[in-house]
Order: C-alpha cells, then structure tokens, then sequence
C-alpha cells in the first residue's frame, strides 16, 4: 500500500471535486436565501425529486453496507472483513451525513430541521425517519472515532470506544434495519398515486432487501477502487465473499418482486409498453436479472473485473428503484393534476458536489487517518 506520505492530494482529479464542491456550496447558500422555487423545478404537487429520490433514497442505500460490515465483524466474528470494516463505516457516514444534508436543504425551512429531535411526533413516519438518520449518524460517528482519536494520540479515547463497540454495532445494525425498511414505508401513505408496479403493503421489506444488495455491492466497489487508487492489495476472499452474499440478496429480492409483480399489475402488465413498465424492466433487468445471472457463475464470482461490473449494475439498478418510486412511479398521477418535474441543472450540480465531498473526504481520511490499518501494516 502507499504511505500516506505518498498519497497525492492535488492532483487534477480533486481539483475537479474541489471545483464541482464549490459550485455546489454556491447554489446551496442562494437556495437557502432565496428558497427552493429558485433552484429546483419542484412543486406543491411533485414536492420530492432528485435530492430526495437518489441523494437520499439511493444515498441511504448506498451506506448500508456499514451495518452489513461492522455487523459482520464485531458481532457474528467474520474476521475475514475486518481489513474493510473502518472503509465501509466510514464511507457510510459520509452517505448518511449528505443524507441529512440533503433532507435539510429539501424542507421548506432548513433551520427547522433539529425540531424532531425535541417535538417528537411518535404516529408519524416523517418523524421516524428523521429520527433514525440523527441516531445513526450519530452512532457512525462513534464506530470512526478510534481513527480521529488514535490522529490525535488520544489512546485512552479509542480505548474507551473499543470497549463498547459491540453494542454501538449492535445498536447501529438494529437502527440501521429500521430505517432502511422505514424510507420505504414513507411511500405507503400514496396508495393512490404510486404505481402498482411499485407499491404494495411490503414496500419497507423491499427496501431493505435492496438495501442490502446495494449495500454489499457498493463496499466490494469501493475495495476495488481503493485498492487501486492507493496501491494495496485486493483480497479476492473479500470481494468473492462479498459477491455471494450479494447473489443470496439478489435471488431474495427477485422472487419477492415477481411475487408482489404477479400479485399485483400482473407479470403480463410489465410488457404493456407504457412509461411505468419500461422503466420497471429496465429497473430490472440492469439491478437484479444481468447480476444475477453472472453471479451464478462460479468464474464470474472470483474475478475482480466481473465483480466490479456487477457491483456497477447492481448500484445502477438500486438507485433507478429509488428514482421510480420517488418520481416516475408518481409521474402519471401527478402529470393528471397537472404537475410535471424535471431537475434543474442546479439540482444536479449539488448533487454531483454530494459525490464529491464522499470522495475527496475518503481520500483525506485515507491520507491522514488509519482506515486501512491492515494494509499499513503489511506495508
């Protein structure tokens, strides 16, 4: 692995983070002074979009890989992955910390958003959802702390964390499996203006199980490229372990989305050409059955090539699920009352500045802090 001495910070790819970080500070500091009539396309009639459909749905999704790893390691003892448990519940916390950056700028009146902590409205599901992501942040910044408290030579700190870092685990995956299930029951209350294709009474379950596809995928994706980005070895027991834990989520998931597709529209309805149907096949066809049927092979499942191109398609397809539910799964209805939406440019761009804040502060953390302490000590 290199050094962290020989980790390059300024090179012409975190400029480029740097630049897309500023534009987005730009536009979040007018959208908080001029409201967000003046920086996105949304409405009192399609009032969620792209900040909430992939910067949060897709955001939280992407971060479940933290509870998968640190459940993994430090309660069931799969010291096989503890090389990746500091990545993966690092990376988790930056997920979870847009997440909630993301629900801040999206409310009408972002300085309101520490009210569900002391206004508890315990029959809502707004509030349960507020609620889990100020907890889980929360308890992610206390599984990275013993990297900030080893920086500033605080052993006694880390000590302390160590001590108690199986029930934090413990308490993480518990919160971690609530909210996942919980952004998808939010959608239950639109019986009505969802599309069958993705509503039913199991949407919190369906959540969650792609959650988890996503969530394993987007750790064995970032081993891969941390791995080449910082010069240390890629263990191919992980990503091949990580890989088959991914085929039992995804052969769970489809049969539970041909099962509610039968119960529901029907299978024959998923080929009637419509908006709604085709961005269900593609959803997928790109998420879960391209996957699906590479992961079943054995050579596929041990070559880190085909498992990165996994991983992209299995993201790929998570985040389209969130997008359909969050917008085109809504569209038809709200195009009936006469509301339509697509994001502005603006929209994009601070969503592009969440990825990179992810990226340019995973590599600083690499750079200054231990988050590969196995690697290192090989090195």
């Amino acid at each position: 692995m290199k050094s962290q001495h020989e980790i390059k910070m300024w090179t012409p790819t975190t400029l480029l983070l740097l630049l897309f970080m500023a534009a987005g500070l730009v536009i979040i500091i007018y959208r908080l002074m001029a409201g967000l009539g003046a920086v996105t396309n949304l409405n009192d009639r399609f009032p969620w979009g792209l900040w909430i459909g992939l910067d949060v749905l897709g955001g939280v999704a992407m971060a479940a890989g933290g509870f998968l790893v640190a459940g993994a390691v430090y309660i069931l003892n799969m010291k096989k992955y503890k090389p990746i448990a500091r990545a993966a519940i690092l990376n988790a916390f930056f997920g979870y910390l847009l997440a909630a950056i993301a629900i801040s700028l999206d409310i009408g009146v972002p300085y309101r958003i520490w009210h569900p902590i002391v206004m508890w409205q315990i029959h809502s599901i707004m509030w349960v959802v507020a609620i889990h992501v100020v907890l889980y942040t929360s308890t992610l910044a206390t599984e990275s702390s013993p990297m900030f408290f080893e920086k500033l030579r605080m052993e006694w700190a880390a000590n302390v964390i160590h001590k108690i870092l199986v029930p934090v685990v413990l308490f993480g995956v518990l919160l971690s499996l609530l909210h996942q299930s919980s952004l998808g029951a939010v959608y239950l209350i639109v019986p009505k203006k969802l599309s069958s294709f993705w509503y039913n009474s199991q949407l919190p379950t369906l959540f969650l199980a792609s959650a988890i596809m996503m969530g394993l995928s987007m750790v064995s994706l970032e081993t891969i490229i941390s791995g080449k980005a910082f010069k240390h070895e890629i263990n191919i027991g992980i990503i091949s372990g990580l890989a088959r834990g991914t085929l039992i989520a995804t052969i769970i998931y489809l049969a539970m989305k041909l099962w509610f597709l039968a119960k529901g529209p029907g299978i024959s309805a998923s080929f009637n050409g419509s908006m709604e149907a085709n961005m269900y096949l593609l959803e997928m066809i790109i998420g879960v059955i391209i996957p699906l049927f590479l992961l079943l092979m054995k050579d596929a499942r041990e070559n880190i090539k085909s498992i990165f191109l996994i991983n992209i398609l299995v993201i790929s397809g998570v985040l389209l699920n969130r997008l359909n539910v969050a917008i085109f799964g809504l569209y038809r209805d709200a195009s009936a009352r006469g509301a339509s939406y697509f994001p502005t440019w603006m929209e994009f761009v601070v969503t592009l500045a969440f990825i990179s804040f992810a990226i340019f502060g995973f590599k600083l953390s690499v750079k200054y802090l231990r988050v590969f302490p196995e690697a290192e000590a090989q090195h």
